[in-house]
């Protein structure tokens, strides 16, 4: 299985602290060595890097640690491959326009027939099931909206996809279109809000410390989303299975 990672907060922040860490398990601490990428959204803009790689081993993978840039949602993905060889159009995060949004979408798991599904507007470019899926999903929002829909609506209707996506297979996923990070748990998701009082943080997979009191200010709110637990010392709170939830602004939106 792949490892997923996103970031949302109220101001613009770098994730290298929660990165450093899943990097790590992209082939050191973790079997994850068959690629990855992060999408970084600085407004309506979206950045993103790839490498088929291990991000162990990456000198991309290295930038992203080591230069910090800042972003108000984040996606980001491991690979350990199971469906699609190992290639950069394989390599999550996948990026399509809708509603002149930058969506991105990431995926941990195997979906059974998903390729047989049909897609009128957008089409994968690798062979993953979880392009294919994307590609449907993006596929029902254009056909129910020709804009953008009232947030709710849109909540709803992600949820009501997802969970259909679910029925076959698993489908632990993050996704974006610049405005919130939704997430949907088939399986494994954890979660954390850091917040005043800040405090001090641990690596599991790295022996690395930082003291979020240095590095905030006390209005900031971040939230942080993996397949697993990245720090040792904080409370990270387990999603509900079959459960949709969304981020704005570092709260909970939805669910």
């Amino acid at each position: 299985m792949c490892e997923l990672l996103g970031m949302n907060a109220n101001v613009p922040t770098d994730i290298c602290f929660s990165f450093a860490g899943l990097m790590r398990r992209g082939g050191a601490t973790g079997p994850h060595r068959d690629g990855w990428g992060i999408a970084l959204y600085e407004g309506k803009g979206c950045r993103t890097f790839h490498d088929p790689k291990p991000s162990a081993h990456s000198e991309i993978a290295r930038f992203i640690r080591e230069y910090p840039i800042k972003s108000r949602i984040v996606i980001c993905h491991i690979r350990r491959a199971n469906r699609g060889r190992i290639a950069l159009e394989n390599t999550h995060p996948f990026t399509r326009e809708l509603w002149g949004r930058s969506w991105s979408f990431a995926h941990n798991g195997q979906l059974r027939g998903i390729k047989k599904w049909p897609n009128a507007h957008f089409r994968p470019i690798g062979t993953t099931d979880s392009e294919h899926a994307f590609c449907w999903l993006m596929d029902q929002l254009r056909e129910r909206w020709q804009d953008a829909p009232p947030q709710r609506a849109l909540y709803l209707c992600l949820a009501e996809l997802c969970g259909t996506l679910a029925e076959h297979g698993v489908f632990n996923v993050l996704l974006s279109d610049s405005k919130c990070l939704y997430c949907f748990c088939s399986t494994n998701l954890v979660w954390l809000t850091r917040r005043a009082p800040f405090q001090a943080a641990t690596l599991i997979d790295e022996d690395l410390t930082v003291d979020f009191r240095k590095e905030t200010t006390p209005h900031d709110i971040v939230t942080v989303i993996a397949t697993r637990a990245l720090t040792r010392d904080e409370r990270w709170v387990s999603v509900e299975r079959r459960k949709f939830v969304a981020f704005q602004g570092g709260e909970l939106a939805f669910g």
